[in-house]
């Protein structure tokens, strides 16, 4: 199944190329990927189209990772990069940084957005012990504190001055422009997070049964735990900076890699990765056709099409945490 997801984003991305002011047609395609000539063709494929679709589908599958272990770690469902603040508290001190200290290269934007990132996450855990980490009072705290960070943004924003239309793009979320030195800036971070979890998948199976059975069975949560939320904040850190805050993929595709009941958590891992690769890929190829020649952020198509899937999993009660053990 993750080799059908793979193969179908590989379709997409391939539609991707063709797709664009310029349209080309498939033959022509094909002769400039096998031997790229220089030319207007070659350029656009190489240097505007192929890293752009490759950095939808690396980002969408960190996004994906980061939620599935997100919603693992807190066995709450409705958990993902932004409902647990993860997202806004990597995207403040990102754009604080922007704002006020442009001094700073954007190379140190990841460490910045890990470093906020974690302590939003750390001050949600906090702010939900007071129900005792309960998934409602969880969702409640990162609600709250994703909507004081988005608050301090829309503040920093109004001190930006001409600065704001492209902030305001990027907060939308998306790839337009995006070559192979983003591709390159954002992959490690991503790896990283999603090997990370792939070589813990035994300790996440646990958790996912329940903190007591996985402590009954010689788990150290004291320093699993912390580890487990470090991997999830690293794919937010490193896709952040790059596309801005993307909706929705990190929530869905953890939900509905469970509903294909893959064999085990390392597959589902995989298969997450694989579908929020897609939704990404397609996300980013819609916004950026239908209204061509101008684009829509990602983040805009996401949401719209997140939303309706994210009612639908709810009404259809397949909203849970099962088929991962």
């Amino acid at each position: 199944m993750t080799m059908m997801i793979v193969v179908a984003a590989a379709i997409v991305v391939a539609g991707g190329l063709l797709i664009g002011a310029k349209p080309l047609q498939p033959r022509a395609l094909w002769t400039v990927l096998l031997a790229p000539d220089g030319k207007i063709d070659s350029i656009l494929v190489w240097t505007l189209r192929l890293p752009r679709s490759l950095a939808a589908f690396i980002g969408g599958a960190g996004l994906g990772v980061s939620g599935y272990l997100l919603q693992t770690l807190t066995r709450n469902p409705l958990a993902g990069p932004g409902l647990t603040g993860v997202t806004s508290g990597a995207v403040t001190p990102i754009v604080f940084c922007f704002v006020f200290v442009p001094w700073l290269s954007s190379v140190y934007y990841p460490l910045v957005g890990l470093a906020g990132g974690l302590a939003a996450a750390l001050l949600t855990f906090w702010v939900s012990r007071g129900g005792r980490g309960r998934p409602l009072h969880l969702a409640l705290g990162g609600i709250s504190i994703s909507l004081f960070l988005s608050a301090v943004t829309t503040y920093v924003l109004l001190l930006s001055g001409p600065q704001v239309p492209s902030l305001l793009f990027w907060l939308s979320g998306g790839f337009q422009g995006r070559s192979w030195t983003q591709l390159t800036y954002m992959t490690p971070w991503v790896l990283i997070g999603t090997a990370g979890a792939l070589a813990c998948q035994r300790v996440i199976g646990l958790l996912a049964l329940s903190e007591q059975a996985a402590a009954g069975m010689g788990l150290q949560l004291s320093f699993w735990k912390p580890l487990v939320l470090l991997l999830a904040v690293f794919p937010v850190a490193g896709v952040t900076p790059v596309a801005g805050p993307i909706a929705f993929v990190g929530l869905a595709a953890p939900h509905i890699a469970r509903l294909l009941r893959p064999n085990g958590p390392g597959w589902t891992i995989a298969l997450t990765a694989a579908l929020g690769g897609l939704m990404v890929v397609a996300a980013d190829v819609i916004a950026r056709s239908i209204a061509a020649p101008q684009e829509l952020p990602v983040g805009i198509v996401t949401a719209l099409i997140g939303g309706p899937l994210f009612i639908y999993l709810v009404q259809s009660r397949s909203f849970s945490l099962k088929g991962e053990a």
